[in-house]
């Protein structure tokens, strides 16, 4: 079952809608075939791994870390091609949270007769897909904030510079982020103060969808951003004066604190997108916390003290019982600079 989600992790930032999938046949303790599902419109983990062997593998064992699934979508289904390749028992990692499967394709290979044992490494299977399952229970992608700071917390030194406070390994590793994400995010002081491109410049990276939040619509017509890389995708207030750009504009409601972030995280859902990597500004990150949609931060922590400058979040501050709490998952150094990955 670790195979199975090494396998699937491959094509992270990849596969949403759908989820990562990993598949391992063995028989007679040996592995007889692996694979993993690459992209949406082609085939699943299973299948993949099945593929591979000439679709027969009477008596083996499967390990998935998904229930199979049992419908028909842009492929068919998964429970079919298992039953005519002859396994014997499927090991499952987590039962699939999608209404069109959700214990069905247990039950389906249960009644024809196959052993089906679920819940191994569960944890790490809910942990290997936790964009999916976000937005199979909330609607909305899985919020991460990302930023680069001292050792004090500060974006930018009191003057404003800000270029660099973290060592090229640590901005690589951002990169390596967008590149694991489906879209990735910024505010409009972000978009003027930085002008950022935001592709992913690595050997074999790809680009996430990049998404601006400009409620006026005062992005620059020379904005690296509009000719980058993806078309990006910008949200404005619906009163947003019009503008002929080559972007995707979609006008949202506005409130006190700005454009209505759950409206936009609803649309980018129906988009498809599952992972949201939201790289600034402070009054973004600020607007996301207080409305509850931040589910993960990090953050590059450079060995440098600034006492001075913007802060990665924005707004009043926090007393010491109101201040958000956060459990730290991972550090790692990168560069010379601490990576950080904390959770809600």
């Amino acid at each position: 079952m670790r195979r199975a989600i090494e396998l699937a992790r491959q094509a992270e930032g990849r596969t949403a809608p759908n989820p990562m999938v990993g598949a391992v046949i063995v028989r007679d303790g040996a592995v007889l075939a692996e694979g993993w599902h690459h992209a949406p419109g082609q085939a699943h983990g299973e299948r993949d791994a099945l593929a591979r062997i000439g679709w027969k593998a009477p008596g083996a064992t499967l390990y998935v870390n998904l229930e199979p699934c049992c419908h028909h979508g842009r492929t068919p289904p998964c429970t079919d091609a298992l039953l005519d390749a002859g396994l014997a028992r499927v090991v499952v990692g987590m039962v699939d949270p999608d209404h069109r499967v959700s214990g069905r394709g247990i039950d389906i290979l249960r009644q024809a007769g196959l052993s089906v044992q679920v819940g191994v490494l569960e944890d790490e299977a809910r942990a290997l897909n936790a964009a999916y399952l976000m937005a199979a229970a909330r609607g909305r992608p899985l919020v991460v904030l990302k930023a680069g700071v001292s050792l004090d917390g500060r974006i930018a030194a009191a003057d404003g510079r800000s270029q660099w406070i973290t060592s090229p390994a640590a901005r690589a590793a951002g990169h390596a982020l967008r590149d694991r994400h489906d879209a990735v995010m910024v505010g409009a002081g972000t978009l003027r103060a930085d002008d950022p491109s935001l592709n992913t410049r690595l050997p074999s990276g790809r680009d996430a969808l990049p998404v601006l939040l400009d409620s006026r619509l005062s992005i620059a017509d020379d904005a690296r951003v509009l000719r980058a890389g993806r078309r990006p995708r910008i949200y404005c207030a619906l009163d947003a004066p019009q503008r002929a750009l080559p972007a995707d504009l979609c006008r949202v409601p506005t409130g006190p604190g700005g454009l209505d972030l759950a409206a936009v995280l609803s649309d980018l859902h129906r988009l498809g997108v599952h992972s949201l990597l939201v790289e600034g500004g402070a009054t973004l990150h600020r607007s996301l916390l207080d409305a509850g949609l931040v589910d993960r931060l990090h953050l590059f922590v450079a060995p440098v003290a600034l006492a001075g400058g913007p802060g990665f979040l924005g707004g009043a501050p926090f007393t010491l019982d109101s201040a958000p709490r956060f459990t730290l998952r991972s550090a790692r150094p990168v560069g010379g600079d601490l990576h950080l990955v904390l959770e809600r």
